[in-house]
């Protein structure tokens, strides 16, 4: 192997493995988000993640975990036994969180706020169905995305 060759194969094994070397996994979060059982829709903000988990047999329900405690934190108001989630953001200091959920057939778009534990509906102008949402890291606006006569389309809406 020529001297040009071996820098090559050296520099390439060098960047390997750096890209390797930083990753390691959060085990106290990561035990905490097992014991929840299946979970999706992961939205990490900060300190923050909140996710969609049910346990095997139960019914989903939107979690917001403190990553700087490692616990779970209560959403008073938030789960209802007459709905299913389908997407949750939250924003970076957790207070907000936007939710799609299904409801009595049909999709909404809420927005929860921890400090006075109620949910809020959120309108959708002009009307469709909403699958999928992402909030700002200050909380203030929302992008959603939208079904409209066949087509996906996102909206971003300024909350108040």
């Amino acid at each position: 192997m020529s001297r040009p060759q071996r820098i090559l194969t050296a520099l390439c094994g060098l960047l390997m493995v750096g890209c390797q070397g930083g990753m390691r996994p959060i085990q106290a979060v990561n035990q905490q988000l097992s014991r929840l059982g299946d979970s999706e829709s992961a939205s990490l903000s900060r300190n923050w993640l909140a996710l969609i988990a049910s346990r095997s047999g139960g019914r989903a329900q939107v979690q917001l975990i403190d990553r700087r405690r490692n616990a779970p934190v209560q959403l008073q108001g938030l789960n209802r036994p007459d709905s299913l989630p389908i997407s949750v953001a939250v924003d970076q200091q957790g207070e907000r969180l936007a939710l799609v959920r299904q409801r009595d057939d049909r999709s909404e778009l809420v927005l929860y706020r921890r400090s006075i534990q109620t949910t809020q509906p959120l309108a959708i102008e002009p009307a469709g169905v909403p699958r999928r949402v992402s909030l700002s890291a200050d909380g203030r606006v929302l992008a959603v995305e939208v079904s409209r006569s066949g087509l996906w389309q996102v909206d971003l809406l300024e909350l108040p």
